[in-house]
């Protein structure tokens, strides 16, 4: 926050707590877990249930797919807007509106007549979506010393990997017992669970940073920052180049069955688990290393894939491996723009979710190309030009210590 902000608004400073808490609100971080748990989880249904959703709505599969690309190309806007729009609100309140709407958006999909409706639901999620990403860092920030923040932000993101790990066989075990309708009740019922333990386990967060366009451009004025967005936009556009593609290369280079292959993405899934913890223990002493340790892995996880892909076996491995090592980037990327960016956690939280959703299309789009072109390998290689970009920006530029960045 800087003096002129504060001289305008002199309440606003003197609500804002200084100092970081003395002690750790665990259960409020268990109850952001929930929130990242809920809202991967409505994010990922429509993957296992597109063709139910579909003939019972009266539209194509490729249509019912767009829900998916609404909920994203929204989620990014949010990520960079809630910020700026909610500044003068507190956090907590903030927090349990974008947590309704969670719940508004699982209702409506539940009893979605038409696909209007379904698309305003989607929308509604990649408003929470997006919002709630911007705030988490900043939210754990507020509610842990900042010796333990990386092991806070590695409970938050295990609602990512349980989310993945579960969502979509959940989603698709329950839409073929009761309809695809039912897995959208069932999220509502754990959005609505989250929602009462948020309001109890969330305390009261007086805005403390003051974000507005021109703080984005300030931001981007930074040195650390841009390093950042621009390993973010590598590394992780890497990733879902690779992965993204990843059934093609499991059908038509190794030769997988249907069943070999879901057994080898829940491995992935598995290993993101995993990998999440493994970030942490490495991000709470240097995130530069949890990062570059990831990027080395996938580095050469994508090499081996490129010569022995043909070995059902070694592809297995490699693949829970990937997930594995892209277990530890979120929790690096996070704590790294938190440390570049203390004094707008908010604005800087924005900016780095905008820069996964642009790494995330860009991905999914040089990957297809390269896969059409070159056949099923051409993600995989992608995967290790990019990266090898990113870890090698990461390795010269990346934060040395927590005070140099």
């Amino acid at each position: 926050m800087n003096d002129t902000t504060c001289s305008a608004n002199p309440q606003l400073l003197i609500a804002t707590p200084t100092a970081e808490p003395a002690q750790a609100n665990w259960m409020g971080i268990v109850s952001l877990a929930l929130g990242v748990f809920g809202l991967v989880t409505a994010e990922f249904l429509p993957a296992s249930l597109l063709t139910a959703m579909a003939a019972d709505l009266s539209i194509s599969v490729g249509a019912a797919g767009q829900a998916v690309t609404a909920t994203a190309a929204v989620a990014a806007l949010a990520a960079l807007t809630i910020p700026l729009l909610t500044r003068n609100f507190d956090r907590r309140f903030v927090l349990l509106f974008l947590t309704l709407l969670l719940v508004i958006s699982n209702a409506l999909a539940a009893t979605a007549s038409s696909y209007f409706i379904l698309i305003i639901a989607r929308v509604l999620l990649g408003i929470a979506l997006g919002g709630f990403w911007s705030m988490s860092a900043a939210l754990a920030m507020r509610m842990v010393p900042d010796n333990l923040f990386a092991r806070a932000m590695s409970i938050v993101l295990t609602g990512v990997s349980v989310a993945t790990v579960c969502a979509a066989p959940l989603g698709a075990y329950i839409g073929g017992l009761w309809g695809w309708r039912s897995a959208f009740i069932a999220a509502g019922c754990l959005s609505l669970v989250t929602l009462v333990v948020q309001l109890f386990a969330i305390p009261a967060m007086p805005p403390k940073d003051n974000p507005n366009l021109r703080t984005l451009f300030h931001l981007l004025k930074r040195t650390q920052v841009r390093i950042v967005l621009l390993a973010v936009v590598l590394m992780i556009s890497g990733h879902f180049a690779g992965f993204t593609y990843i059934r093609p290369l499991l059908e038509e280079v190794a030769q997988l069955s249907v069943s070999a292959i879901s057994a080898v993405l829940l491995g992935f899934g598995i290993g993101g688990f995993f990998g999440n913890f493994a970030g942490a223990f490495i991000a709470e002493r240097s995130e530069r290393n949890a990062i570059m340790f990831g990027g080395a892995l996938i580095i050469a996880i994508t090499i081996t894939l490129l010569f022995a892909g043909s070995l059902a076996s070694v592809t297995a491995v490699s693949i829970a491996l990937w997930g594995f090592a892209f277990g530890a980037f979120p929790i690096g990327f996070q704590t790294w723009i938190v440390r570049a960016a203390p004094d707008q956690v908010e604005a800087a939280g924005g900016l780095i979710v905008a820069a996964f959703q642009v790494a995330i299309a860009s991905g999914a789009i040089g990957g297809g190309i390269l896969v059409d072109y070159l056949g099923a390998l051409g993600g995989p290689l992608l995967a290790l030009i990019t990266t090898s970009l990113g870890t090698l920006i990461v390795l010269s530029f990346g934060p040395r210590s927590k005070s140099q960045a």
